[in-house]
């Protein structure tokens, strides 16, 4: 299996598992939170269906990358990006990331800039700043990071069930009285899609899902002002992990070139449960792009 070296740990090497398949302009797929790179199944066939060279990666303390007690920050997730491009020797690329992985994307864009870069998507994105002030009021409520932060040290695998139904709109989707005049219905996810989901969410280390969650509350403010490459957004309306108004919509206002679309019925898992139509976006932002 390939692993570039990220760093070390006392006596051992931390390692970050990738995989790279394809041919033709590179895209780097950059998963979310409690996920690896196996997440985006549906987005690598499309992509090299449509003739890209496809990237993928596990972040740092999951998937078959190493599970250092340390490093769960976007400063640290960029850089091992930045290790990652560097090796590979990728140019040209467009990063696309979902969920918590949109932030090694802008964190990247902000720190290390646009060199290897044409381009850019946010799939159901981290919000510019998530704590709530009267600086930024649609941030999120005070004490609710707080609250799952507890939950994930009292009892990880409940926090992780309870995650996972809200990535999912696992009470919405799956409610069995809808009916066919329901704008929203007709979207199910399988027992066996959620459970597959929840045993690579388990195999995430204890370290990385509680850091990881804490670094949602870093600034991607700044990040984001020195972006000036096209940049994707697709968001789900019914996100109830990351809802529009506080991510999507605000950084499609910051951002010098966005193109922002909403998924009606997309709840935060879009990359499965709406996997066609962003593919059918992805691709045609890729097609578009100059060069």
């Amino acid at each position: 299996m390939p692993y570039v070296t990220v760093g070390r740990e006392n006596t051992g090497d931390i390692r970050i598992h990738y995989e790279d398949h394809g041919a033709g302009p590179p895209v780097v797929l950059v998963h979310g939170y409690l996920a690896d790179g196996r997440s985006w199944e549906k987005q690598e066939a499309a992509l090299l269906t449509a003739g890209y060279r496809v990237i993928s990666y596990d972040r740092r303390g999951g998937g078959a990358s190493s599970r250092p007690a340390v490093g769960y920050d976007y400063d640290t997730f960029a850089a091992d990006l930045d290790t990652l491009l560097d090796v590979l020797d990728v140019r040209d690329a467009v990063l696309v990331g979902c969920c918590s992985g949109t932030g090694e994307v802008t964190r990247y864009l902000g720190t290390y800039g646009q060199r290897r870069v044409r381009g850019a998507a946010l799939l159901a994105p981290l919000p510019p700043f998530l704590p709530r002030s009267d600086a930024n009021p649609e941030g999120l409520a005070p004490g609710a990071l707080d609250a799952f932060l507890g939950e994930l040290s009292a009892d990880r695998p409940a926090a992780i069930k309870a995650y996972l139904d809200r990535y999912y709109n696992i009470d919405y989707y799956n409610t069995d009285y809808r009916d066919d005049s329901d704008p929203l219905g007709g979207i199910r996810v399988s027992d066996q899609a959620w459970q597959n989901s929840f045993h690579v969410a388990l195999r995430v280390s204890a370290a990385a899902a509680l850091g990881c969650a804490v670094a949602w509350r870093e600034d991607f403010r700044a990040d984001v002002a020195r972006i000036t490459v096209p940049v994707l957004i697709v968001q789900g309306a019914q996100d109830r992990v990351m809802p529009p108004g506080a991510t999507g919509n605000r950084l499609a206002a910051m951002l010098a070139d966005a193109r922002l679309t909403v998924l009606p019925a997309g709840g935060h898992a879009i990359i499965w449960t709406h996997a066609a139509q962003v593919n059918h976006l992805l691709v045609g932002f890729l097609r578009a792009l100059p060069g």
